[in-house]
């Protein structure tokens, strides 16, 4: 059987080992436009090329994320128009009014400030964990700064963050039997976010605080003020993006990191390349692997003709690997530059919190470099089973404890 003959996108499995790489190797190479067949739906076009994947993003009135959301799968008419209140969902000119809405929480300004916080919440995070030795590094790490900055910025209180976790969870897993034993169980999820999301917002009407909660209620869209629904949904995103995304980025880095000791040992020697290997784990794996739109119209992309109503799906990893803009393109290199990545999108949904995820990497993995320089694996690496997320489950590891390290180099 040949390569080409093998090629399912649509079947989750086929990512259970991570991204199948030699596909879009082949699919860039030689079908870089390519019509996948679905057994339950009407099979879909994947873009895997650099150039369309940037095309395809710069045209919304073109390729819409409104007129079919932005999952694969296809939704009934009562779920798509929940979903299109997400403004992930939303084309131009609406998106722009909303998303300028929610960008007073994630000014430059804004953003710099919470860097002392962030470096804090760091520093216990790796307190700790630091003298037991080992730990879960996705429980225990990885997801705790994304869960409790984002958290902390909407507005929720300490002691509910775990919830909205596993809620965050049930929602993203939605292919993943160890956080949805049915599909149905993302909506069961969502429903309740909504739920908490309308709580809070009774709360902050009668005592607004310095949050994002607090702006959204209190912001205007074209003179008007979010409705109930607007905001259960603003709430359930931000949720879900500030949180689950850095923490992807954080476990494929750390994971990364532990299967290039050489590339490792370049930022211990040189901290000052941090950056860039923060950049790169973004590259090498993007926390979304991709995202759907809908054909507006007849149109054509390197030779296939798209027609009205069809799905279009852009694959990121592909596109961040494609050998016309990165030189080396499957090699994991720390001090890769220049970078111009698509991890966080491009175009009109280009990653509101972009500037805030950069932070937070950046910072955990300065503390983590410095005070547990030797993390290995524990045991598997568990993979989210999903190929919308980019994910891992569950990554143990162990480490010099550090009191041990100290007192063995003085």
């Amino acid at each position: 059987m040949t390569l080409a003959a093998e090629i399912d996108l649509n079947d989750v499995d086929c990512f259970n080992d991570g991204v199948p790489h030699e596909w879009f190797t082949h699919l860039r190479r030689e079908d870089p436009v390519y019509w996948q067949p679905e057994r339950d739906g009407p099979g879909f076009w994947n873009v895997t090329k650099y150039a369309d994947v940037v095309a395809v993003s710069r045209q919304p009135d073109l390729f819409s994320s409104w007129l079919g959301a932005t999952n694969s799968f296809d939704l009934n008419q009562e779920e798509l128009e929940q979903s299109r209140l997400l403004m992930l969902n939303m084309d131009p000119p609406k998106h722009g009014k909303f998303r300028r809405l929610v960008s007073r929480g994630f000014t430059p300004r804004r953003v710099s400030s919470l860097a002392g916080h962030i470096r804090a919440l760091a520093k216990q995070i790796v307190d700790d964990v630091a003298e037991r030795g080992e730990c879960d590094f996705v429980d225990d790490v990885a997801a705790r700064l994304p869960m409790e900055t984002i958290c902390e910025m909407i507005g929720v209180p300490e002691s509910d963050r775990r919830y909205i976790y596993d809620l965050s969870n049930k929602l993203i897993g939605f292919d993943d039997p160890d956080f949805a034993a049915n599909r149905a169980e993302g909506p069961n999820a969502a429903a309740e976010m909504y739920l908490y999301a309308e709580n809070l917002a009774q709360e902050r009407r009668k005592c607004p605080m310095d949050d994002l909660a607090t702006v959204l209620l209190h912001g205007e869209v074209d003179g008007e003020r979010l409705s109930a629904a607007e905001f259960d949904s603003f709430f359930l995103l931000l949720a879900l993006a500030g949180n689950e995304t850095t923490r992807t980025v954080t476990a494929q880095g750390m994971r990364l990191l532990v299967e290039h000791p050489d590339q490792r040992r370049r930022v211990l020697d040189d901290k000052s390349l941090l950056p860039a290997a923060v950049e790169e784990m973004l590259r090498y794996n993007p926390a979304v692997i991709h995202f759907r739109r809908t054909a507006s119209a007849d149109t054509e992309l390197r030779g296939k003709k798209i027609r009205k109503g069809d799905k279009v799906l852009v694959w990121y990893p592909s596109a961040n690997r494609d050998e016309e803009l990165f030189s080396r393109a499957q090699t994991f290199d720390v001090g890769r530059t220049p970078n111009e990545h698509l991890a966080f999108g491009i175009g009109e949904h280009y990653c509101l919190g972009a500037n805030l995820a950069r932070l937070q990497l950046n910072t955990i993995f300065s503390e983590l470099l410095m005070r547990l320089p030797d993390i290995e694996f524990a045991g598997p690496v568990k993979r989210l089973r999903s190929n919308f997320i980019d994910g891992i489950k569950e990554m143990p590891v162990r480490f010099t404890p550090e009191s041990e390290r100290v007192r063995r180099m003085s």
